[in-house]
């Protein structure tokens, strides 16, 4: 795992330097002065590299069926490793995310959401996030949509 280096950051907040991971360096501010830390994310994730861009992704396995209707981990689970197989195809990995946007039915189910993501990032270098609660998605049966932000280095293809 990546050391961290704390810095100050020239307005003074807390900036956490990451060692160089897969050959794009990123920069986590957790805190920024002014603003409240976040639990469990980072407000600002700084780095440079190719931008991969993934697709809001649900709780459909290869076949186009839901798994886990009615419950929100199993559904969790399924989105994480929707986002994982396209991370793959894209050369990357959660190391590499760098924002995360989840769209949920109920923002009750963000806890359970929580501890499956866990089980995928680090929680030491959490991306940047942002939750939502909508009114719907495109299948009633569905409960959250997670979409990702990544940078790869230069060189992956």
């Amino acid at each position: 795992m990546a050391a961290l280096l704390y810095m100050r950051w020239s307005d003074g907040g807390t900036v956490e330097e990451d060692a160089v991971v897969n050959d794009t360096k990123l920069t986590h501010i957790t805190a920024p002065d002014g603003v409240a830390p976040g639990m469990g994310y980072t407000h600002v994730v700084i780095g440079s590299g190719r931008l991969v861009v993934l697709s809001g992704q649900v709780a459909l396995n290869e076949q186009g069926e839901v798994v886990g209707a009615g419950d929100p981990a199993a559904q969790a689970r399924q989105v994480f490793d929707n986002l994982r197989s396209c991370l793959t195809a894209a050369n990357a990995t959660f190391d590499d995310v760098v924002k995360l946007t989840y769209f949920v039915t109920d923002v009750g189910h963000l806890s359970a959401v929580r501890a499956v993501r866990d089980a995928y990032i680090d929680t030491e270098r959490a991306p940047a996030s942002t939750a939502v609660q909508v009114a719907a998605l495109f299948r009633p049966e569905l409960l959250l949509e997670v979409d990702a932000l990544a940078l790869i280095p230069e060189t992956a293809q």
